[in-house]
């Protein structure tokens, strides 16, 4: 019985680790177009973006909004093309958790008291693709991966003496 559950358990691993980099292309590609969406508007809208960043006390809001529309349009398309998944993952982190902290405080300070008005206000599936970005990164269908597998270096060993498997 136990070989029986440990061999279900390996197929289940392999199967699911086979889905992990088409899911991360799908994450990439359905949130950094949302990313790349919601940047478009505040370029085209810079005006409303300053504006609303004035009302909600954010510092230098002109330098902001331009700063967040620039993140936000770049960081999505970099994120479909699997481009800097990590560093862009963790910036739009940041964005999100401050998009949070000042125009949905209530929201985030019901993170443990009241999770569904935490994951029900706007941010969240935002913050969530940006984490699973950041932790994840691009999985191998990205410019991540083709570019760290061209980069790994294959080092030769002497004649006459063994390489160890790794």
């Amino acid at each position: 019985m136990r070989a029986m559950v440990e061999q279900c358990l390996s197929i289940l691993n392999r199967v699911a680790g086979r889905l992990q980099s088409p899911f991360l292309l799908l994450v990439r590609l359905y949130w950094g177009w949302q990313f790349a969406q919601t940047g478009w508007g505040k370029v085209n809208n810079i005006e409303k973006v300053t504006n609303f960043f004035t009302t909600l006390g954010i510092p230098f809001p002109g330098v902001n909004a331009h700063f967040v529309a620039g993140l936000e349009l770049a960081g999505g398309i970099m994120l479909i093309l699997g481009l800097a998944a990590r560093p862009v993952g963790l910036l739009l982190t940041v964005n999100m958790l401050v998009a949070y902290i000042t125009a949905d405080w209530e929201a985030f300070a019901s993170f443990i008291s009241d999770p569904d008005k935490f994951m029900g206000a706007t941010p969240f599936p935002f913050l969530w693709a940006s984490l699973m970005s950041l932790i994840f990164g691009a999985g191998k269908l990205s410019i991540d991966h083709w570019i760290t597998s061209r980069n790994v270096t294959k080092v030769e060993a002497p004649a006459g003496t063994a390489v160890p498997a790794v």
